[in-house]
């Protein structure tokens, strides 16, 4: 049986504070993906298809490399019981099979009436960021 996820309570976090999990890019991910969302674009599964686009190789889906942000929220930062209530993103560069990918979150802000928690977030291979945007998370208070 798994370990319950890291709970960090509203009251305990700061602005600063951040988390980050790195992952490499597989082709299972990429399949997986492709089939528990409908989205098969060749550009993601087929690379014949893909040598002829402007990237040369397949490439993940956005949204499976952005999805790892959410695996911060849930396992690293704030972690058990927080609820995603906005994200948005800006897809900056493509991530190909075999890259290393490191999602990062980091505090920005508070909406204290509410217990949410705004968070700047990344996805990065090696320097050069791929993903970035910004989430509101509703994080469990002691109050």
């Amino acid at each position: 049986m798994a370990l319950p996820a890291p709970q960090t309570m509203f009251e305990d976090l700061a602005v600063g504070m951040s988390a980050s999990i790195t992952r490499t890019m597989t082709d299972a991910d990429i399949r997986s993906f492709a089939a528990a969302t409908g989205d098969t674009n060749p550009i993601h599964l087929d690379e014949d298809f893909a040598r002829g686009s402007i990237f040369k190789t397949r490439i993940a889906h956005g949204m499976l490399t952005a999805s790892h942000i959410s695996s911060v929220f849930a396992t690293r930062l704030p972690g058990a019981g927080c609820i995603y209530v906005s994200q948005e993103f800006k897809f900056k560069a493509p991530v190909r099979l075999g890259d290393d990918v490191t999602a990062r979150v980091e505090v920005t802000g508070f909406v204290p009436e509410k217990k949410f928690v705004i968070f700047k977030t990344q996805c990065l291979v090696g320097e050069k960021v791929v993903v970035e945007g910004e989430a509101v998370l509703k994080v469990p208070s002691r109050a």
